[in-house]
């Protein structure tokens, strides 16, 4: 048991690595090499079975704003020594015919927007809201960080189960709810709300390079949440910050966003 415990606590020291937008040492058990593949393996398969809307007036803004939000990245990279940080990425930006509110990014820069979205967004600032905020998931590296999470999840699962070889089956039982509860709620559903608000923050800063007046992002959330109707979960059985919580961060970011913008010469 302790040599296992050992060997775990040495791949996860090991495996650290230093993420430039973030500034934090975050778990990388799957690298990009292995990771960036699989992920545009799955995106083109979820566009083969999918309805791609290509050269409307709405595609064409999800792609015109998605490469302001990349150069808007690129340019803060290269300005803190990062230049060449994401010669991995394939940058993709495509609209999908779906009445869901929801769009993402996947590791390497795959990027879908359902058009149920687009009437929430409005114009091209809640546009630049939402893939700006998305995009940062994959700068910061989240999707890795999650796969890496759940890894040491299924590992302390599996500590678990030989340290309780000789007990009874009920108290097995018993022990491994408690353990997949509480790694949920006290590991991780805390580590996906701080991956949001993460990617909140970085999002702010990079619409705000890129141009867009980050205040737009308090209105695109509060129609976000106008459009929920108060059925969102308790914050802490969710995987999201509140509308409220969220709301309330993203005021405090905006002069921050605003500042690190005026760096680059763009004023609001």
């Amino acid at each position: 048991m302790k040599k296992i415990i050992l060997a775990a606590s040495v791949l996860f020291v090991m495996s650290c690595a230093t993420n430039p937008f973030t500034g934090a040492k975050t778990m990388a058990l799957v690298n990009d090499n292995s990771l960036f593949p699989s992920s545009f393996q799955q995106y083109d398969a979820f566009l083969k079975e999918h309805k791609v809307i290509k050269g409307t007036a709405d595609a064409k803004r999800v792609e015109n704003v998605g490469k302001k939000i990349r150069a808007a990245a690129e340019k803060w990279l290269d300005a803190h020594g990062y230049k060449g940080y994401l010669a991995q990425y394939q940058w993709d930006y495509n609209l999908v015919d779906d009445k869901e509110v929801n769009a993402w990014c996947m590791p390497g820069g795959k990027i879908v927007f359902y058009t149920g979205i687009l009437p929430i967004c409005q114009d091209d600032a809640g546009i630049a809201t939402v893939m700006g905020h998305e995009v940062a998931h994959a700068l910061a590296n989240h999707g890795q960080q999650r796969m890496s999470a759940a890894m040491l999840q299924q590992a302390g699962a599996e500590v678990l189960n030989a340290a309780t070889t000789n007990s009874k089956a009920q108290t097995k039982d018993l022990l491994k709810a408690a353990y997949g509860g509480g790694s949920n709620v006290l590991g991780m559903l805390p580590f996906s709300r701080s991956h949001e608000s993460e990617a909140d923050k970085i999002g702010l800063t990079l619409m705000a390079i890129a141009g867009y007046n980050p205040d737009t992002a308090v209105a695109f959330w509060s129609r976000m949440g106008a459009q929920s109707s108060g059925g969102e979960p308790a914050e802490f059985m969710s995987t999201h910050p509140s509308n409220q919580t969220r709301i309330d961060n993203l005021k405090r970011l905006i002069p921050e966003a605003k500042a690190e913008a005026a760096k680059y010469g763009v004023k609001f």
